[in-house]
């Protein structure tokens, strides 16, 4: 397995080792040597200049990057042959350090970062890397003794150090699948290589990489194949396509497929796969707009959802539509529905989003024409609340990742709430722990937390604000808190959920005798897995707050006695009376 190191620790005994050999640092250039030939003397003793001394404060601003522990994470690590410097060599650190500056200093210009990238075996010591484009099996002819340290990994290496690091990269990732992409533009012969082992060796270890980073994964390759025709060998995993949908790999498979098809569509990507993935993309995909389910006679309310949609479509005022959904509810009651609202939702619902298939602005300017209705549901039951996301999911089920963009659109409206989309999730359909397995469901519970978590900073950073009066510190303390609460309450209602699922004794589980074992041992590992995210996100939040939270006095610094911001100079306090120069 991969030996996990903190960046900090590595270093540490790699500079302990370089120490005992007199700091040879042989990955650094010496250009006052390069100048000399081969028959010229080296000079006299080079002139040694005096370094002033560092004074290190004693307290000092972490910037914006958390102060949290980074892992030295390889895409190269069980090689045969070593592409990149071991974790053993200072050159690992120094090389490494210099890269991800740069990237992440640079992030306004990809092209220029891509060009360094490409170009990295300019700026160290020559004979650091082999030549550029070095096929990997042409370095076992390199001579012992000399680097087979390919510039294209170590490139590679760095970008993905930055992409898959936790708790969260530095930048969006669409901005490190960027640079990937122009940097095998710039130099395609040697970066796809590269890449293309990077991709097998995440692949093959997919069971055992973090959930969280297991999805970036899958984003970045989905968009990544997406940039060069969808091409990848297929071929080399086609033993996986018939594993249990339950297996990661299989999971991996059927995730990135899908997003492939979110990001074109299902024929050109059926297209683009051997004749054993045919059968992951059904017919249902390639259908432009899902069929509308109340057009066959069998299906109950049939009559009354055909005169909703009609209303709908003629854009008729509400008063119209309320009788057929009453007849609904009314026929929903004489069957004995414990909850009549649940199968009028449902029409209602699966009606807009019929009507609202052609694009991403036709569902929104329906739903925010049918606003105060929904909303109206919510209030009036809660179970016909998470009925709406049951039936945008369910008309969407060939193409989940609009299901999973309309239920956030539902969740800007605040027609639906975060507690209604995660108890949906992870208590109505957790069966097993089944539903797991599927990236658009980590999508859209993933997405929610982060509405939730991301209106907890956004409270804080605002009552941090120099300036900010006492009545309004007081008033967003008060939001903080009803917030941070309804965090809490949440991140509860994911840990019993999948606390269930991980130690095997959810309700299904626990009756279930002498059946599959092995595909409900995966199933416990998805909960393991998905434990292991939120936990950790969760305590990243704490944290963040804990750290980022300021009392009352701290935040009211530069604030006068009567609410007025102050500024400070050399000789002290300046009113809002007063100029920079403390003059009236």
């Amino acid at each position: 397995g991969y030996d996990a190191q903190s960046v900090i620790s590595l270093l540490q005994k790699q500079l302990q080792a370089e120490a005992s050999q007199s700091w040879v640092l042989a990955c650094l250039p010496r250009p006052w040597r390069i100048s000399l030939e081969e028959d010229e003397e080296d000079p006299s003793p080079e002139t040694k200049h005096v370094l002033p001394t560092l004074n290190v404060p004693s307290s000092a601003s972490p910037g914006a990057r958390p102060l949290l522990p980074e892992i030295y994470f390889s895409v190269y690590a069980d090689q045969d042959i070593e592409t990149v410097p071991s974790n053993s060599n200072v050159a690992s650190s120094l090389v490494r350090d210099s890269l991800v500056d740069t990237i992440n200093i640079l992030d306004y210009n990809r092209n220029v970062t891509a060009k360094f990238l490409v170009d990295l075996d300019c700026y160290f010591a020559p004979n650091t890397f082999v030549k550029r484009a070095t096929p990997f099996d042409r370095l076992r002819e390199v001579e012992e003794g000399k680097s087979t340290w390919k510039p294209e990994d170590v490139a590679v290496d760095a970008v993905f150090s930055q992409m898959l690091q936790l708790p969260s990269p530095e930048h969006k990732l669409v901005y490190y699948h960027s640079v990937l992409t122009e940097s095998c533009k710039i130099a395609p012969a040697a970066i796809a290589p590269s890449l293309g082992r990077a991709i097998r060796y995440l692949y093959r270890n997919v069971e055992v990489l973090d959930l969280e980073l297991g999805y970036r994964y899958m984003d970045w390759f989905s968009h990544h194949l997406s940039n060069f025709g969808f091409t990848w060998k297929w071929t080399e995993w086609v033993n996986d396509v018939e594993l249990s949908i339950a297996d990661p790999k299989k999971a991996f498979m059927l995730g990135a497929l899908e997003k492939e098809i979110r990001l074109s569509f299902a024929p050109r990507i059926r297209g683009t796969l051997p004749e054993p993935y045919q059968a992951l993309i059904s017919e249902a995909k390639e259908k432009d707009t899902p069929d509308f389910k109340y057009k066959s006679d069998q299906t109950p309310y049939s009559p009354q959802a055909l005169q909703i949609l009609s209303l709908l479509r003629a854009k008729a005022p509400d008063s119209e539509i309320q009788p057929h959904i009453s007849s609904i509810e009314s026929e929903a009651q004489s069957l004995g529905v414990e909850d009549p609202l649940i199968p009028s939702t449902d029409a209602y619902i699966t009606s807009i989003c019929f009507i609202g298939s052609k694009s991403l602005s036709h569902v929104l300017s329906c739903i925010d024409r049918c606003k105060d209705r929904l909303l109206k549901i919510g209030q009036q039951s809660e179970a016909a609340r998470r009925q709406i996301i049951s039936s945008v999911v369910e008309y969407w089920g060939e193409k989940p990742g609009v299901g999973v963009n309309v239920v956030d659109k539902l969740l800007n409206y605040t027609i639906l709430t975060p507690l209604s989309v995660i108890t949906w999730a992870l208590v109505d359909n957790i069966g097993k722990g089944k539903i797991l397995v599927n990236a658009h469901v980590y999508e859209m519970v993933a997405s929610t937390m982060h509405k939730v978590t991301n209106r907890v900073r956004q409270i804080v950073t605002a009552r941090n604000q120099v300036g900010m009066p006492r009545e309004q510190v007081a008033l967003l303390d008060e939001t903080l808190e009803k917030e941070r609460e309804e965090m809490h309450q949440l991140f509860a209602v994911v840990e019993d959920a999948l606390v269930g699922v991980a130690g095997g004794y959810v309700d299904e589980m626990a009756e279930s005798r002498n059946q599959d074992t092995e595909g409900e041992a995966m199933l416990r590992q998805w909960g393991q897995r998905w434990l292991r995210v939120f936990r950790r996100k969760m305590a990243v939040e704490e944290a963040w707050v804990s750290e980022n939270f300021k009392g009352v006095d701290a935040a009211m610094e530069g604030v006068d006695e009567n609410g007025g911001q102050m500024l400070l100079n050399g000789n002290g306090p300046v009113g809002d009376g007063a100029d920079a120069n403390g003059d009236l």
